[in-house]
């Protein structure tokens, strides 16, 4: 059983949902996919969780509203978990955490730190649900797409823009807001509009860079 905050305080109360090791891991990898898992698949993405912690994880956020857990229709007929509307919020709260946390991790190597099909998820965190805009993001062997705030995988058929890079230059783009780290292809303002809905650089930085 976990031990509890026992405070009457917003943030204690959301850390006594959230707050144990791999919790919010669990909320990201459902984010990333945008939709309901199996039990395994989540295993398989977070393989250095055990298997009775990331049970006790899922029971923790099932009773705290965050996760629920059903069967499919058949003939699937499997169970899977899926965040609630309430665990739907944490969205935001992961998309500035995330920001705020990769200005201090630094961008990835070209080869090594990624696995496959990370784009799509790491847009999904990292882009706000109202993105406006049709931008197609071709970063190393990766192609994702943004599109009126829903991320896909794969191209689009009339993009306002392409956006072409590594995964190092995409860091700056998303990082740094560095237009320069990057290649576009067709209307460079759709991007800029993009990059503006994203937390703003702090201060002492964006004077740095400019």
């Amino acid at each position: 059983m976990a031990r509890s905050y026992d405070q009457y305080c917003p943030v204690a109360h959301a850390l006594d949902l959230v707050g144990e090791r791999w919790s919010l891991l669990v909320v990201r990898e459902l984010l990333h996919e945008g939709g309901p898992m199996r039990y395994s698949d989540l295993h398989a993405r977070l393989d250095r969780c055990g298997t009775n912690i990331l049970a006790a994880r899922l029971k923790a956020l099932e009773q705290g509203g965050v996760v629920r857990r059903r069967r499919l229709d058949p003939p699937a007929a499997s169970w899977v978990y899926e965040l609630t509307e309430y665990g739907e919020g944490l969205r935001a709260v992961l998309h500035v955490l995330a920001h705020w946390g990769a200005r201090s991790l630094g961008p990835p190597a070209v080869r090594g730190d990624l696995e496959a099909g990370w784009l799509a998820g790491a847009m999904r965190i990292a882009l706000p649900s109202n993105t406006a805009g049709r931008i197609e993001f071709r970063i190393g062997d990766e192609l994702a797409s943004v599109a009126d705030g829903r991320v896909v995988e794969g191209a689009l058929g009339d993009p306002d823009a392409v956006v072409v890079g590594d995964p190092p230059s995409f860091y700056c783009l998303m990082v740094d807001r560095d237009l320069s780290a990057i290649t576009i292809e067709g209307d460079v303002d759709a991007v800029r509009r993009v990059l503006a809905s994203l937390p703003p650089v702090p201060a002492e930085i964006a004077a740095a860079s400019g």
